[in-house]
């Protein structure tokens, strides 16, 4: 008997100091990356605790797998429903996985026991907008009520304040972030734009070159920044930056219609003269065109993966290129294995074509798109 007695804690402190051992290495796995096998090697614990159940979920949170974070988080809330950062992360992914009412229903729980806790608020107001629901603001104004310092309640509210143009709220809100934060770069953005659309060019500057200090550098900073050297006179630095804004894009009429002026200031008139050809070119000569006969002709040579390639091109000279849109969804229906994906693209097509456009090819894309649900209904998907 006391053979067996002792053979049996023998086997159980084996088993609990095998699973710190197994949570070691699934933390290694996770640290690097390898979030399968770390999830692998937590499902294979036999007895799973708490901190099993949240690598688990953390892990799934990783790769992607929302259901199954959620499955495993939900374990554990039902075994401790006070874990509040559980709940948190949970809430969170809710959100990520698109389950709204689920998450509002979660934050509104949790706010009211933790009636000071700005990040509560904060989370309700970033469901609301993703609900269109213009009561976001509201929770993030009572963000910033709780705490004054909160970034992204101030980016979010600063930004609503840009967009309406109310251009004193939007400095205020950005100033008032930046004093806690002065690198962050979301609010140095919308100061930087307040100050621009209020056409105050010399302070828009500081602001602009800070983004660049910060590594925010762009096309809409780097000629936005030009624009404002043009303003002080500054010749030198704003071609300095409208040459680096053509390095993002180099077919934007208005950065060389920019350069073109500036270089007949500075007396330089062959390079004004070649800008302000190309400023005309670019207007007069409608890119998307050719890119959808180039991606049409890689279709006919079943070149899918090249013909894909150019009708975003298209798309993006030209949204509203009705062919270009159809023939995207045709190129991807060839390509691509995932079916689901491809009704993706018809039904983009469909979107905004179904009312107005051309009635052969809103057949064609309806036919096949019930077509394909059929096919994936065989197959059990």
């Amino acid at each position: 008997m006391k053979v067996l007695t002792t053979v049996a804690f023998v086997l159980i402190v084996t088993a609990l100091n095998a699973q710190p051992s197994a949570l070691a290495v699934a933390d290694s796995l996770y640290a690097v990356g390898n979030y399968s096998e770390a999830i692998q090697d937590l499902e294979n614990i036999e007895e799973k605790s708490e901190a099993v159940y949240s690598r688990l979920a953390k892990s799934y949170v990783a790769k992607g797998d929302f259901s199954s974070a959620l499955k495993n988080y939900r374990t554990v809330l039902d075994k401790n429903p006070n874990k509040v950062i559980t709940a948190m992360e949970y809430g969170e992914v809710l959100i990520k996985a698109g389950k709204l009412k689920s998450a509002d229903s979660l934050y509104i729980n949790l706010s009211t026991r933790y009636p000071k806790n700005a990040s509560f608020q904060f989370q309700l107001g970033t469901i609301k907008e993703r609900q269109n629901d213009s009561t976001a603001i509201e929770y993030w104004q009572k963000t910033i009520a709780l705490d004054k310092t909160h970034q992204q309640a101030l980016y979010k509210l600063a930004k609503d304040a840009l967009s309406k143009r109310n251009f004193p709220l939007a400095e205020e809100l950005s100033l008032q972030g930046l004093e806690t934060n002065p690198s962050n770069a979301s609010l140095i953005s919308i100061l930087a734009q307040t100050y621009f659309n209020e056409n105050s060019f010399i302070l828009a500057i500081t602001p602009f070159e800070k983004l660049l200090e910060l590594g925010q550098g762009n096309e809409f900073v780097h000629s936005k920044l030009g624009f404002c050297y043009y303003h002080q006179n500054n010749f030198e630095d704003a071609i300095s930056q409208y040459n680096l804004a053509l390095g993002y894009e180099d077919k934007n009429s208005d950065t060389h219609y920019n350069l073109g002026k500036l270089f007949a200031r500075t007396g330089d008139l062959e390079k004004s003269e070649t800008h302000l050809l190309m400023a005309l070119l670019i207007k007069k000569q409608p890119v998307d065109a050719e890119f959808l006969s180039l991606a049409l002709t890689y279709k006919q040579q079943e070149d899918y993966k090249e013909a894909l390639q150019y009708f975003n091109s298209a798309l993006e000279e030209n949204p509203d290129n009705e062919r270009a849109l159809y023939e995207r969804a045709v190129a991807a229906d060839i390509y691509f294995k995932d079916e689901k994906a491809v009704i993706n693209y018809y039904q983009a097509y469909l979107g905004k074509y179904s009312k107005n456009g051309n009635s052969e090819l809103i057949y064609l894309a309806e036919i096949r798109i019930k077509d394909i649900k059929e096919e994936l209904h065989l197959k059990g998907e």
